[in-house]
């Protein structure tokens, strides 16, 4: 039924926020919805996590946790205590008086792949009830809110901005950082009108220190593309530096420790074998296809940068090769083993990964692959499933040459640094100087 009084409605969901009254519903839950999800079960909240993963479900059905940021013991808590449910379907959605959207937001042949929004919205649409608050996390383009989201959403028969509360807010969880979780990083909101912001500030004013409200779901959707187009460039620049120190004779680590002493002006930005994770190798191009859409322009920085990132896993194939001959050893033949093969150091996350693209491209030149990650046991390359071997002198007195991708957690760097075969470190995990340890 439509609303007749919407800041009466306006008062009475923040009156239910302010007192954990709220049913709170997350649909999506990965590497942003699970932890988003414990976060308000921690604060006292009624939560269904809503997944069509059926192994997902079944986990946390069992108490059991899939992320490696996420301890299984808080899961089980939460569910014994039963401020966390999770379903198959929408169906547990229908007394849910928020419900967060954390679903993917992936490339499809180059191009935004929305489909996953526009399946969680039309579901959504079906069992939302009036007065209720929808966010989306999602990262995606300016204008998906309002322009993709809202329509879908009113096929319910409700209206957004009037019937129901609708808002933007952009995830931003970094998997394996020990510093900053959900709950220590400030949110940025953007609603389709004035009570849609408020309703979804005083939501998150519930579980975070802070909360910065901006004018419309466009500014909080291009504050994320702003965020990592911003680590996207920068990434390209010195990626595109190191590949020119080297050919130079210089140490391009030193080079950036340096400038890094400089208290303003500089941020430093690291090299590295390629990038890797959901953000920087998309965001970007969300922001690309844009404005390409609309106005037929190229954002050339974004568009260089990409080309500059994308050539890395290729130069450390180049580098891994010629680190062989030095030795009198082929590609062809050479056993290489790969260390850290997660797109970042400490989580088990390998979406994107450049290490299998380079690993990939040896075994295609015909090396003989093997690869050691103590928080991954299993992967799967071109050539096959690979299984985590244990990394030990005598493992390495075998290898022709090692090649180290990410700073993993519990690699014993000691072990790796006195075997007998070379190491291209493409991330500086080695500090030491030595002859056999050559660096990106």
């Amino acid at each position: 039924m439509p609303s007749t009084d919407p800041q009466a409605d306006l008062t009475a969901f923040v009156e239910k926020v302010e007192s954990a009254d709220a049913v709170i519903g997350v649909v999506g839950l990965g590497y942003v919805g699970l932890p988003v999800a414990l976060s308000f079960a921690e604060a006292g909240f009624r939560v269904c996590g809503v997944d069509l993963d059926e192994d997902r479900i079944a986990k946390l059905n069992a108490g059991e946790s899939y992320l490696g940021d996420v301890a299984s013991e808080h899961v089980t808590r939460h569910r014994e205590s039963g401020r966390f449910g999770v379903a198959p379907t929408y169906e547990g959605l229908v007394e849910a008086d928020a419900i967060l959207i954390s679903v993917p937001t992936p490339l499809l042949d180059g191009a935004p792949d929305l489909s996953r929004v526009v399946s969680a919205g039309k579901s959504i649409a079906a069992v939302m009830k009036p007065n209720s608050l929808v966010v989306l996390e999602s990262t995606t383009y300016p204008g998906t809110t309002q322009d993709l989201l809202a329509p879908l959403l009113e096929e319910s028969g409700l209206v957004a901005g009037r019937d129901f509360f609708l808002a933007f807010s952009p995830e931003r969880i970094d998997p394996g950082n020990p510093i900053y979780d959900f709950n220590d990083i400030p949110k940025v909101v953007g609603g389709v009108n004035e009570d849609s912001a408020k309703a979804a500030t005083k939501l998150y004013e519930s579980v975070l220190p802070k909360v910065f409200t901006v004018s419309s779901p466009k500014e909080a959707e291009l504050s994320k593309l702003i965020e990592n187009t911003f680590r996207h460039v920068n990434i390209a620049l010195v990626n595109e530096l190191a590949v020119y120190a080297h050919d130079m004779g210089v140490d391009i680590w030193e080079s950036i420790e340096a400038a890094a002493t400089k208290p303003f002006g500089f941020m430093p930005f690291w090299p590295g074998p390629g990038w890797g994770g959901h953000c920087i190798p998309l965001d970007p191009v969300y922001l690309s296809y844009r404005v390409r859409k609309d106005h037929a322009h190229e954002v050339r920085f974004v568009e260089l940068a990409h080309a500059v990132n994308a050539e890395m896993p290729k130069h450390v194939v180049e580098r891994s090769a010629l680190l062989l001959n030095k030795g009198g050893k082929a590609v062809r033949g050479a056993k290489i083993l790969g260390v850290g093969v997660a797109y970042k150091g400490g989580t088990e996350d390998t979406r994107g990964s450049a290490a299998f693209k380079i690993l990939n491209e040896l075994s295609d030149r015909g090396a003989e692959i093997y690869y050691h990650d103590p928080l991954l046991p299993e992967i799967d390359l071109s050539d096959g499933k690979h299984s985590s071997v244990e990394m030990t002198s005598e493992l390495l007195s075998n290898m022709d040459l090692a090649v180290i991708f990410v700073n993993q957690a519990g690699v014993d760097w000691d072990v790796l640094t006195t075997g007998p075969c070379p190491v291209l470190d493409c991330c500086n995990a080695v500090r030491i100087r030595s002859p056999k340890v050559e660096r990106l």
